[in-house]
């Protein structure tokens, strides 16, 4: 009965400390809320990902600098920028097929391989065909805004992932001065905003509808859950019963919480993933266009109700959102030309992994190859001490039993 107390008294001591602290209460309820079943082949596409985004980031920096070199020195500092601990010394030196590696005046520093450029070069040409492209997928970005405009600064954190070049405003709004216009009221460049100036009926078609209109239905969402998942397709299809929403629809009779809002909602993200190049968005930078998109303050809630549609994970404390049914297992089903020169980049980056990998592991087999004739040699002279210690070539023969006996008889023998 003693133990039964105490340990009663233990636990409601534990509960009290548990819900006295804030913060612990409140990471146990985000874990939840962003807890989904791992998809092992979209997990493997994030990781894949992320060494390229890495170095591509460090791509940018080089083609920066003055003569398209930088000092190893510099490009350290901005390790803590790329999220990468270590020395960037030890990681150009994993890539060798795009970073070369050198030393002037006592100094590291690093440039582009020629392969590496002419990749560069291959993906600045594929930008200038994509130009119309571009603009087609800015016009929808601002035609999706609540008051069809968006501010530059939060553009520029997406614009990577739309594909838009880094000198985009400089690009494309002056050919098309007629569609868009640069405005800033506060002269501030943080409140720097493009907008559309006028509607393309064209443009205003989401990828839902022209799937649909290609296979002559009416416009739904798609599914990509194993039948197993028996729950999660009733909700779905429940869900898929309201009739579509166009993400370039006016949602001003639509209540807020109501199934259409929702509906709204959900196609909104939809399309911006579809516009995307890799169909995937960060989430923390998706909530930066709650105002301009409508989108709620719970968003992680929103798409974790939806795990046939979107697919939500936290691979190294990024938490992202795919789209499902733009993968077929880890590769994407349609590859935009920017995706196919950027994943050039890619197997050049696993070329020069495995190139490192292998003189690694060659330089490892010489050292155990040295190592093991050193003991060898350090055996070979044990026995060879233990072969003269046992002849008593040192000590006069003194080990051996008839000399020992001589000598004995000879130094306490009487003298004649």
């Amino acid at each position: 009965m003693m133990i039964s107390r105490r340990f009663f008294q233990s636990l409601a001591c534990y509960y009290c400390r548990l819900y006295s602290q804030p913060s612990l209460l409140h990471q146990s309820r985000n874990f939840s809320l962003w807890s989904m079943k791992k998809d092992t082949d979209l997990e493997s596409t994030l990781s894949r990902n992320r060494r390229w985004i890495v170095n591509n980031q460090i791509k940018n920096i080089i083609l920066r600098c003055p003569n398209q070199v930088v000092p190893i020195k510099h490009l350290q500092k901005k390790f803590r920028t790329l999220d990468l601990q270590g020395k960037a010394l030890n990681w150009l030196k994993k890539y060798p097929c795009c970073f070369e590696v050198y030393l002037a005046n006592d100094e590291y520093h690093c440039r582009l391989t020629k392969r590496m450029m002419h990749l560069v070069e291959e993906e600045e040409s594929v930008k200038d065909m994509q130009e119309p492209v571009f603009m087609q997928k800015l016009a929808k970005l601002l035609m999706m805004s609540t008051n069809q405009r968006l501010n530059v600064t939060k553009l520029n954190e997406l614009k990577n992932s739309f594909g838009f070049p880094d000198d985009y405003i400089i690009r494309i709004l002056p050919k098309y001065p007629d569609m868009f216009r640069l405005i800033n009221n506060s002269w501030r460049k943080s409140s720097m905003e493009i907008e559309l100036l006028a509607w393309s009926p064209d443009l205003a078609v989401s990828a839902v509808e022209a799937s649909a209109q290609k296979q002559g239905l009416e416009p739904c969402f798609s599914c990509s859950l194993p039948s197993s998942w028996v729950k999660s397709w009733q909700r779905f299809q429940e869900f898929n019963a309201i009739p579509y929403i166009s993400p370039y629809s006016n949602p001003g009779g639509l209540e807020e919480g109501s199934k259409e809002m929702e509906r709204r909602i959900v196609g909104i993200v939809h399309e911006l993933l579809s516009l995307t190049l890799w169909k995937k968005l960060s989430i923390i930078k998706l909530g930066h266009f709650k105002r301009e998109f409508a989108l709620p303050e719970k968003l992680n809630v929103l798409l974790l109700k939806h795990p046939g549609i979107f697919y939500v994970s936290n691979k190294y404390q990024i938490y992202t959102v795919l789209l499902r049914e733009a993968y077929n297992g880890p590769e994407l089903v349609h590859k935009d030309p920017l995706v196919i020169v950027k994943n050039k980049f890619g197997e050049l980056m696993q070329e020069g992994l495995h190139e490192y990998n292998q003189r690694r592991c060659l330089v490892n087999l010489e050292k155990k190859r040295k190592g093991m004739i050193k003991s060898e040699r350090r055996k070979d002279r044990s026995s060879e001490m233990s072969e003269q210690d046992d002849s008593g070539d040192k000590l006069g023969g003194l080990f051996d039993s008839e000399e020992r006996k001589r000598f004995y008889k000879v130094l306490f023998d009487d003298a004649p």
